[in-house]
């Protein structure tokens, strides 16, 4: 009993360990940044709260967030959109291919992502093989696409796609589809299945999913850098700079401190939306 009781302790306090060194002590040490100054790339230890005040007077940084905002709740919204008819034919009608079709997502995370965002520039440059074809066609090249925050928008798209599908996957997987049989054999139409079975009853991976895009593209600071133009500027990339060129280390941990905030509130706010008995959770593990 008493090695037992030995192994169920080094089972919790590693993995506390570790989160409790590597994500509780970091986010605390940025909290305190936060409330510091930076003059000259250097720290002053004084306590201050001018770093906020910063951030909800300057327009730009208003500016900034707003945009990064309206393109993660974009983004979000599309590719779950997309991600929902992809993960469905996979699982409905996949077959003995599902492993196949489920490796094929996990190709793009072979390469790394400045990689794939070079990639994304020799196809929508004004060189690219997009605007290559268009000449070939007689039609004029599309200049406006490339340094742009459509570009960006479509980035963001190519980059989390996998991740929201596989989510999705996951999900649907694990459904009982005999659930929307019964339904469709009481006379509801494929709509009302999608609407009042499949969908609720998957609402939870939806979610996680949508996330999975919303938040990474919320922080993002590559994308907007390689393909947003002058007029493209993000949150994360204004926030890269300040640890970066600008030597602002404080406004930028503050910049960080609201990123982290209303990323654990949008979770929240959206956690409330899941009946966690509509999705099959009943609190019970397997016996």
């Amino acid at each position: 009993m008493h090695d037992d009781a030995m192994r169920r302790r080094l089972l919790l306090d590693i993995p506390s360990g570790f989160l409790l060194l590597f994500f509780v002590m970091p986010l605390v040490a940025l909290v305190v940044l936060s409330f510091w100054q930076t003059e000259n790339y250097k720290i002053v230890r004084e306590w201050t709260l001018m770093n906020y005040g910063t951030l909800a007077t300057e327009g730009a940084y208003i500016t900034f967030f707003i945009r990064s905002l309206l393109m993660a709740i974009g983004v979000g919204v599309v590719l779950v959109v997309i991600s929902w008819p992809i993960a469905y034919f996979i699982v409905r009608y996949g077959g003995r291919y599902r492993i196949i079709f489920s490796l094929l997502l996990v190709i793009p995370f072979l390469s790394g992502e400045v990689l794939r965002l070079i990639a994304l520039q020799g196809m929508l440059g004004p060189a690219g093989l997009l605007n290559g074809a268009l000449l070939r066609m007689g039609a004029a090249p599309l200049r406006m696409i490339m340094y742009s925050n459509f570009a960006s928008f479509i980035a963001f798209l190519y980059l989390y796609l996998p991740l929201v599908v596989t989510t999705i996957y996951l999900s649907l997987i694990n459904f009982d589809f005999r659930l929307a049989h019964a339904a469709s054999a009481c006379g509801a139409n494929r709509f009302s299945v999608f609407r009042e079975v499949v969908w609720p009853l998957n609402l939870s991976g939806t979610i996680v999913g949508f996330m999975l895009a919303f938040v990474p593209t919320l922080s993002a600071s590559l994308v907007p850098r390689f393909l947003g133009g002058p007029n493209g500027t993000l949150y994360g990339m204004s926030m890269a700079q300040q640890f970066g060129e600008s030597g602002t280390w404080a406004l930028g941990a503050a910049m960080g401190v609201v990123l982290f905030l209303f990323s654990a509130a949008a979770l929240v706010i959206l956690s409330f939306g899941v009946d966690l008995r509509r999705t099959g959770f009943t609190g019970l593990g397997r016996q």
